[in-house]
């Protein structure tokens, strides 16, 4: 029963499809960070990415500057269906350190877009960000002493549902589900979470888009249960985020956001530094787009995030500045 079931909507889906062309875009950014253990984080925290990233303790970061470049591809198509217009997407992403190969590292996303009407669509997506490495940390397994390698691998399934309620805006409630694997150094941080919240996209004017982001979500890791560690990164977050597209002139866009984030530890384990704490993050950037013809653009971009441990006495800042040219085939 449950096989002629699928087959049933696999045929619903595929049955005399009309495919479009296939497009590739590529992207190339060089970036130059003032500290490779966060550059990684600051450049997810936007609400199409992964803004609530792995725990970063203090002696993560502050890890001197570099020269990072970061390849991006993506390959598009789309067919014709009877539900509507299916819209298939991979991209890989890549960011490659100058001076710093233990940070080097790729990610993996793949799109499909459900558009049932011209105002209406679902959107499913897959993230994978395998082996990232944090840097060296301390390890507090019984009888170790020192500093170790930690890494982090994250997989993360999302639906966004989208629907435009005027000819000018429109909403979409997103929902994720996500987990974050340590190595065994740190197999206490292992991490399930889900979130959930609604976006707003507003076209101001012919000239002016704004948009609108929050995101509640709950992370819950093993070190709740292992109390001996004293590690507990299990959270409750809360994300917001605003962001603009203007058009200063023909062919010159410049797109600002601001994103706030704050992370309520939940450990309840006596002695665990996160035991009542919580972490707040600021960060603001602004991208400037020049289109020099239909299929090629320049970017231009600066990043500055903060970020303050309650537990800590000064906040860990950010910078980034980014050059680069995008290009559709």
């Amino acid at each position: 029963m449950h096989s002629r079931l699928i087959a049933v909507v696999l045929i619903g889906i595929t049955t005399s499809p009309a495919f479009a062309e296939t497009t590739f875009e590529g992207r190339a950014l060089l970036f130059y960070t003032d500290d490779i253990g966060i550059f990684s984080a600051t450049r997810r925290l936007t609400r199409d990415e992964d803004p609530t990233q792995p725990a970063l303790d203090s002696s993560l970061t502050n890890k001197g500057s570099d020269v990072v470049f970061e390849p991006d591809a993506i390959a598009r198509t789309s067919f014709d269906n009877r539900f509507g217009t299916t819209s298939l997407s991979i991209r890989g992403q890549g960011f490659i350190y100058a001076d710093n190969p233990r940070f080097n590292h790729g990610t993996l996303k793949i799109d499909a877009v459900q558009a049932f009407t011209p105002d209406t669509r679902v959107l499913l997506r897959y993230y994978y960000a395998p082996n990232l490495f944090l840097g060296e940390n301390e390890d507090r397994r019984p009888g170790s002493e020192g500093l170790v390698e930690e890494t982090v691998t994250s997989n993360i399934w999302s639906v966004r549902v989208e629907q435009r309620l005027t000819e000018k805006v429109e909403v979409r409630v997103l929902t994720r589900f996500g987990t974050r694997r340590y190595n065994d150094a740190f197999a206490q941080r292992d991490t399930n979470f889900w979130t959930i919240g609604p976006h707003l996209e507003w076209r101001i004017s012919e000239r002016v888009k704004l948009g609108l982001s929050y995101h509640y979500e709950r992370g819950l890791a093993e070190g709740r249960s292992q109390p001996q560690l004293q590690d507990d990164v299990s959270y409750v977050n809360h994300y917001v985020s605003a962001d603009i597209d203007f058009e200063l002139m023909k062919r010159l866009t410049l797109s600002a956001a601001v994103h706030y984030e704050r992370n309520n530890w939940t450990s309840g384990i006596v002695g665990d530094e996160r035991n009542g704490a919580h972490e707040d993050i600021v960060q603001g950037e602004i991208l400037l787009i020049h289109q020099f013809t239909d299929s090629l653009r320049g970017l231009i971009g600066f990043q500055r995030s903060s970020r303050q441990q309650s537990f800590e006495p000064e906040s860990i800042k950010n910078t980034n500045v980014a050059v680069g040219i995008a290009a559709v085939f």
